[in-house]
């Protein structure tokens, strides 16, 4: 078959047929990329990474050099004609994905359209939805934006997302759920446009039969950067039993290291905890190490590596992270486990294929 092709110099028809059925993605705030990469996994080729932090955008063009990183403020690209920046026509491209940090807003009886979110990162989320105006789109971010404002936040949010032109379906999905060893929930919200409504049906994807918990990832771990616990620190986790926290150590050891935490009321479970091998970790921060929400190490007295925390957030083990080791742990905290990005990815291909 290659000889024919040769002879017949047909390969550069083929790859222009190949490229042409191969859906195109952009992706916003990409960060280290756990989204782009389980995008990238479902079948897409993303054309376009945008992200501001140096660190997160050296990581991206370290792993993946044929991407097309831009490692700029959002602000600056959305207000440019789009179409021509990344050489597509409007409605031509096929996902739109990213987690636009939604800080704290909401017009309650406004509901003016755009103009509700200028000034935020969201507006920049829309602005790209309005001027591209891709076939679907994917927007994740924490549970708690649906009760925000008593909903109001999110509201206005699904209102422009409306008002752009689409029929939107919203879940929270934990990640523990779809493959990775972590107890994280996300809010997702997939949108179709309107015009394509008959042609195509998003389905969220089912949960796995089978749910990880550490020792599927921490056994055989790869060494990789990370921090320690101060002398006095390691000392007292020591004597915490893997799976336990400040009330299974002597109450006059927790209370010294609690100080004034230890007359706060509520259980305060993620003081001094400590992980089990036979259970999955806890949501992975964006800091190694923080005192009312510890994840120690079930083995020994020490936080997470960065490779570890990547793991849990189902980074695959050749995935380098670029920067100092607190970017790298931020990097990752931040990140969207990639078996997740996966599997809502690959359901959002599928429906495309329907449209097909």
């Amino acid at each position: 078959m290659e000889k024919i092709c040769s002879e017949l110099n047909c390969g550069s028809d083929m790859e222009e047929r190949k490229e042409k059925d191969v859906y195109k993605a952009v992706e916003l705030f990409a960060g280290a990329g756990g989204l782009a990469l389980g995008v990238e996994k479902a079948g897409f080729r993303t054309i376009g990474l945008i992200e501001l932090d140096k660190d997160a955008s050296d990581t991206l063009r370290k792993n993946r050099p044929n991407w097309r990183v831009i490692h700029d403020d959002i602000a600056n690209i959305s207000k440019l004609d789009l179409e021509q920046y990344f050489n597509l026509r409007k409605g031509e491209l096929d996902l739109l994905s990213g987690g636009a940090p939604c800080q704290a807003f909401s017009y309650a009886g406004k509901r003016l359209g755009l103009e509700d979110a200028r000034g935020t990162l969201f507006y920049h989320y829309a602005t790209f939805l309005q001027k591209l105006q891709p076939k679907m789109f994917l927007f994740e971010n924490v549970r708690g934006l649906l009760t925000h404002d008593k909903g109001r936040t999110y509201a206005t949010i699904t209102d422009i997302f409306e008002q752009a032109g689409y029929v939107i379906q919203k879940k929270v999905l934990n990640a523990w759920d779809y493959g990775a060893p972590q107890k994280r929930e996300r809010l997702i919200t997939v949108g179709v446009r309107k015009d394509l409504c008959d042609k195509v049906e998003y389905h969220f994807p089912e949960p796995h039969d089978y749910k990880p918990v550490l020792r599927d990832v921490l056994t055989d771990c790869p060494d990789g950067p990370g921090v320690s616990y101060g002398e006095n620190k390691r000392k007292i986790f020591e004597l915490v039993p893997p799976g336990g926290y400040w009330r299974d150590i002597a109450p006059d050891i927790a209370k010294s290291y609690m100080k004034s935490c230890w007359d706060m009321e509520g259980g305060r479970t993620g003081i001094l905890r400590r992980m089990s091998m036979d259970e999955p970790s806890l949501t992975v921060l964006t800091s190694p190490s923080q005192k009312q929400t510890e994840r120690c190490h079930p083995l020994e007295a020490r936080p997470f590596t960065v490779r570890e925390n990547a793991r849990c957030q189902t980074f695959p083990d050749e995935w380098q992270f670029c920067g100092n080791v607190h970017s790298q742990y931020k990097q990752v905290g931040n990140a969207v486990p990639v078996s997740l990005a996966y599997d809502i990815a690959k359901e959002i291909h599928k429906a495309l294929e329907g449209k097909k």
